[in-house]
């Protein structure tokens, strides 16, 4: 027979005895719960009735269940695991792999991961359609990049430990660690499946990189959006104006997204005055991103992939609506919808989806995707067989509409 502790048995005593009426429900248990210092009459409202009989059907039943497994499993139960499973169970069930509840330390490395520096081998993840933690594509020059980790090998371990797309940010967390210390990563290409060792160093994300094309067109990539990353697209923006620029080539693609507010900046740069995307919650609240008034000058074409997701969907959408520029690529990845971040008293954190997003006309973007005004696909024969891109047919559509 499975105990019921006394928390849970004082709110079924209260559910047990009820009698009363004109809505209002009296409850008098002097022996029993004088016995537990509860005073001997109590009355309970319709709305206070409804709730305890909440609270009992809920919790009343983890509580059961905790007790029996604390006294019956085999060996002896760590009750700090036991709890944040329970913990991380509530997030699972929502099917959202975006939401999640985050241990002390998993919250600390998700806000480090904002910043766009720390100590990690390089490698942007994202949860992948197979069920697996999927590689966006390393940063250039770490030692991801320099081990030959590509775009599309999935991350099925970390140092033995095996990790879903719903463990997203744990699976992150796992990835950094102090700096020259060794993490061993089980990848997934294809049919084959092999371990690499990295030594991890201080990794800053340089989000923008840019350069000079032939005929006075500029070439600027946004791989994700953090905190700098406006400044540094702005400093971009002058540099190939300085050196002559007459248009100029935005390449979204393969990124994953990051901070809305940013990619609205990037927006407010390209954009005249009007809306970017808007959101709507639980309860049909809406909120609107705006630019504000006056864009650049410069002409320019945006290239979009599968790979390019969440706040760069954003951009793109408002860029696609407001008539900013042709995209050019295929069609989106789909991720609409916007999670926050919290801390709760103890350090830990959740991160919960409370936002979808829309396009400035009202296109749901969430599994569907933005696409492209000029699809361009990048078949087998645009790459070499260690799979470089060589023949980028995307790129050469969008010199084409700006020559």
């Amino acid at each position: 027979m499975i105990k019921i502790k006394k928390s849970t048995l004082i709110i079924l005593l209260i559910l047990a005895v009820v009698c009363g009426g004109a809505g209002l429900l009296t409850l008098q248990m002097s022996g029993v719960l004088g016995q537990l210092g509860i005073a001997s009459s109590h009355m309970l409202n319709e709305e206070q009735y409804q709730e305890y009989r909440h609270m009992t059907q809920t919790y009343g039943k983890l509580d059961e269940l905790r007790d029996y497994v604390m006294k019956r499993f085999y060996i002896d139960v760590d009750e700090d695991a036991l709890e944040t499973g329970m913990l991380k169970g509530l997030f699972e069930g929502l099917g959202d792999v975006y939401s999640y509840y985050m241990t002390p330390s998993e919250y600390e490395q998700t806000m480090i991961s904002l910043t766009g520096v720390y100590s990690g081998v390089g490698v942007t993840i994202s949860a992948g359609d197979s069920g697996y933690v999927e590689v966006v594509t390393p940063t250039k020059g770490s030692p991801a990049e320099e081990a030959g980790i590509r775009k599309g090998d999935l991350v099925l371990a970390v140092d033995g430990t095996e990790y879903v797309g719903a463990d997203l940010d744990t699976c992150a967390a796992a990835i950094r660690g102090d700096e020259g210390t060794k993490v061993t990563l089980t990848i997934r290409r294809g049919e084959e499946i092999f371990d690499v060792t990295l030594t991890r160093r201080t990794i800053v994300a340089q989000t923008v990189d840019h350069k000079m094309l032939e005929d006075g067109i500029g070439y600027i990539a946004v791989s994700g959006f953090e905190e700098k990353t406006v400044e540094a697209f702005e400093e971009a923006m002058a540099d190939i104006q300085a050196q002559g620029a007459k248009s100029f080539i935005l390449d979204l693609r393969d990124n994953g997204g990051g901070l809305v507010d940013s990619a609205v900046g990037i927006a407010d740069i390209l954009l005249d005055q009007g809306v970017v995307a808007y959101t709507e919650d639980h309860d049909g609240n809406r909120d609107y991103y705006r630019t504000k008034a006056g864009k650049t000058d410069l002409p320019y074409v945006v290239l979009v992939n599968e790979g390019s997701a969440s706040s760069s969907e954003i951009l793109s959408a408002g860029i696609k609506d407001n008539n900013g520029g042709p995209l050019v690529g295929v069609t989106t990845y789909g991720k609409g919808i916007i999670q926050t971040v919290e801390q709760l008293t103890d350090g830990s954190g959740i991160k919960l989806t409370i936002l979808q997003y829309y396009s400035p006309n009202g296109s749901v973007i969430h599994k569907q995707g933005i696409e492209p005004d000029y699809v361009v696909e990048l078949t087998e024969d645009c790459y070499d067989e260690e799979g470089n891109l060589v023949n980028d047919l995307q790129l050469q559509k969008a010199l084409e509409l700006l020559k």
